[in-house]
């Protein structure tokens, strides 16, 4: 956990006074720069020392044999891991002849400072070398988000009471030694020197390096280029072995006088282009960016980013934490999607290599929503791989026994990587999460050209697995057994009430879409006859619940369970996954993340507001919040509900996730679905905002420690401003045409013609409920 305060707290800034080795891998996430094509964890600029290097490129990886004991039909054949891709972030300096290495000599001062406005990265430090020789070095990082295959940095160095002898070495280093990852020695073989290499070239200032994946045969180029500014001593020359590619800058520089490097490196790949092709790619790309040069893509950066405050800022008035923790949200989701380009957004973008760096249904529920009132433009694009995936999905369904696409529980490429059937196979609510993705962009945005050419297909593929997932029983009842919902500890469930709720939601939808865009069902195949069926499943759901209790099960028979003995388990045995058997886990009332009180947010209009009350009563005492998915979902149920303290603490846990490293795991990359859930904390829970048939809606209501919350929203073009206080709401509409929402029940209609204000009705109190022992949330 990150225990020190070397992290300030300021709003625009995430700024670190000094280097502690203890968290150093915790800090390359945190300050780890992305487009969502290109990922550069925050390592130090010479490289060492590193808690895990990283440079990765969306969607290039490794495939690895699964493990199996005993074969069994359907099983997944072949996992997928990214790799550590070319690294091009990568600068060496010599000072008389000593390495820049800051666990030797004396390190005077260490700076990094991430500017969430520019989206730059800066690093200032001064050290002595052990002979005693002192520089100043200064640098400043970004990846691009306007020009999607470009990364670039700003090198200085500046000496500060002698004249010193510099070395600088700007490489590009491909199969870099990584630290053990994984217990598995098929994956560890698939990430030793996992490329292979084609070809390198060091021509004056540029440098170049070609690869391919030895398995999956996908071609990685990364290309670099430089300008050099020193005193007239400067001399630079380069060379190019397999694996790296060199440019070398030497001077003397006396006391006051700087070597200054401009290095900008694009980065490229492709599973069918040939070498020539990737090769040209990467080049022109570098023409392109060394024509707009270093000071033209830090503009282009601040434009993109002020664009995206302007219609995504979130403001708090009373927590100074928060108000960081949301914008260093904002701008991590932001980074993990803006430029994936039909690519998958991974759980934990492109910061680092954990779970292997699969995509999973953390995306469409969690990552999409923020990005649809914000960056809808991402949206589109993460939708449309889903659906280029669709091969794969209806491939996998069929191997089930299945009709429609089944997509993967986890998967970089679209393809199943999930070896635990239970949690993997049996986890089809990823089918109804992606329909209800398509939904909620289609609706937020008007978007009928995605609708007919993208949102169509998809609608129709899930609601066929559903119709063929389920049956009617002789009550004419639609059951989908044998599932498993968004809690884990619960799998191989009957009725599931979570995924029944999103499949009764995807039928429905699947067969109003169809309705309007009868030429592309047609096309699909879909007639009125099974357009009917679709709606008979949905009208015939079934919705478990017990009604001696009052309560909505979370599966059928959920309720009649033993219930876990919280008393018996010890603080240092949570996670509960890694210390008891599964089998334990399966038959026992205990909860590893939001399940049903999911189901209360995403399908509220299932729920009155008594049964919320009783329902979320009912599961806080069982939920242990061993999936960093959890909390932002409690935070805004608990804050419906009335609970506002605790959602207010729960809150805080979303926020702080990586920041804090509450799981202790942010050395592997950042939550990117927790960060979104921030967002969705405030902007749902304390904001009240829900989708209706008829838009969008709010009911808000504040913490007591929350003086001021706002926010900005796109909805179908339009710009609208929230901001409340205790008493009162205030919709603001800043562009576009007239706007119809709702404030609690009552209808009203936002122009730019001025502010509609409305007053925000008390909180009705409840008593809290209990969490497990030890499991409460941080008080804040």
């Amino acid at each position: 956990m990150i225990t020190h305060s070397a992290f300030s707290v300021e709003p625009w800034t995430l700024r670190e006074t000094e280097l502690d080795f203890d968290v150093l891998a915790q800090s390359e996430s945190v300050f780890a720069l992305s487009n969502g094509h290109v990922g550069w964890r925050g390592n130090l600029d010479e490289g060492e020392p590193h808690g895990l290097p990283g440079s990765y490129l969306n969607g290039v990886h490794e495939r690895h044999p699964l493990p199996y004991a005993e074969a069994g039909y359907g099983y997944p054949e072949a996992g997928q891991t990214v790799i550590n891709v070319t690294n091009g972030k990568l600068i060496r300096l010599l000072v008389n002849d000593e390495p820049f290495d800051v666990r030797y000599g004396r390190l005077r001062s260490h700076e990094r400072e991430l500017d969430l406005r520019t989206g730059l990265l800066k690093r200032t430090c001064e050290w002595t070398s052990p002979a005693g020789c002192t520089v100043r070095v200064r640098s400043t990082r970004m990846v691009s988000l306007t020009q999607r295959a470009i990364a670039a940095v700003l090198y200085e160095v500046e000496a500060v009471e002698s004249t010193v002898r510099l070395v600088v070495q700007s490489e590009l280093v491909a199969n870099e030694q990584l630290p053990t990852v994984s217990g598995d020695p098929r994956v560890s073989a698939v990430l030793e020197s996992p490329l292979v290499p084609e070809e390198n070239v060091a021509v004056n200032t540029r440098l170049r390096l070609v690869h391919r994946t030895a398995v999956t045969g996908l071609r990685v180029a990364a290309a670099a280029d430089h300008r050099v500014e020193g005193p007239e001593s400067t001399e630079s020359f380069s060379e190019s072995n397999e694996d790296t590619s060199r440019l070398t800058i030497t001077c003397d520089l006396s006391p006051g006088e700087t070597l200054r490097m401009e290095k900008i490196v694009s980065y490229g790949w492709s599973g069918v282009r040939s070498l020539p092709a990737v090769r040209d790619q990467v080049e022109a790309a570098l023409a392109g960016a060394r024509g707009t040069g270093w000071q033209g893509l830090v503009d282009e950066q601040r434009e993109y980013l002020d664009s995206f405050w302007s219609r995504a800022d979130v403001e708090i008035d009373g927590d100074a934490e928060i108000q960081q923790a949301v914008r260093f949200a904002l701008f991590h989701v932001l980074q993990a999607g803006a430029r994936a380009e039909q690519r998958a957004i991974p759980s934990k973008g492109l910061t680092g290599s954990g779970y292997d760096g699969h995509s999973f249904w953390d995306t469409e529920s969690f990552v999409l929503p923020l990005l649809t009132y914000t960056s809808p433009n991402a949206v589109a694009e993460a939708l449309q791989w889903r659906q280029a995936t669709l091969p794969a999905a209806r491939e996998r369904a069929a191997q089930l026994g299945l009709k429609g696409a089944a997509f993967p529980w986890r998967t970089i490429d679209g393809s199943e990587g999930s070896s635990y059937w239970p949690a993997g196979t049996a986890a089809f609510h990823i089918n109804a999460d992606i329909a209800d993705a398509v939904v909620r962009y289609a609706a937020v945005t008007g978007d009928e050209v995605f609708e007919r050419e993208t949102g169509v297909e998809l609608l129709v593929e899930t609601a066929r697995l559903w119709l063929s997932l389920g049956h009617h029983d002789h009550h004419g009842r639609f059951h989908i057994d044998g599932v498993t919902g968004p809690d884990e500890y619960s799998a191989i469930a009957d009725d599931n009430t979570y995924t029944n709720l999103m499949a009764q939601s995807n039928l429905r939808h699947a067969a109003d879409m169809v309705e309007r865009h009868a030429e592309q069902g047609t096309a699909l195949g879909v007639d009125d006859e099974e357009t009917a069926a679709w709606r008979d499943a949905a009208e015939a759901m079934t919705v478990p619940y017990e009604s001696s209790l009052g309560v909505h099960e979370q599966s059928s028979g959920f309720t009649r369970h033993q219930a876990w003995d919280f008393s018996a388990t010890r603080p240092d045995q949570y996670p509960l996954m890694l210390h008891f058997p599964y089998f334990d886990l399966y038959r026992k009332q205990v909860i590893k993340q939001a399940d049903l009180v999911l189901a209360m947010f995403v399908r509220g209009d299932c729920f009155d507001e008594r049964q919320k009350a009783r329902n979320f009563a009912y599961y806080e005492p069982l939920t242990v919040r061993d999936s960093s998915l959890s909390a932002c979902v409690q935070a805004i149920i608990a804050a419906e509900v009335g609970h506002l303290r605790l959602a207010y603490d729960y809150l805080g846990e979303a926020a702080l996730m990586d920041l804090k490293d509450l799981e202790n795991n942010t050395r592997d990359g950042l939550h990117i679905a927790s960060l979104a859930g921030t967002w969705m904390a405030l902007v749902a829970g304390f904001g009240g905002m829900r989708r209706t048939a008829s838009g969008v809606g709010f009911a808000p209501r504040l913490p007591e420690k929350v003086r001021r919350l706002a926010f900005t929203l796109q909805v179908l073009g339009r710009r609208l401003r929230v901001e409340i206080t205790d008493s009162v709401a205030t919709y603001t509409l800043l562009e576009g045409d007239p706007l119809e929402i709702r404030h609690f029940d009552e209808a009203l209609t936002v122009s730019t013609a001025g502010p509609e204000r409305r007053s925000v009705p008390a909180v009705t109190a409840r008593p809290e409920p209990e969490q497990p022992p030890g499991r409460r949330p941080a008080r804040r």
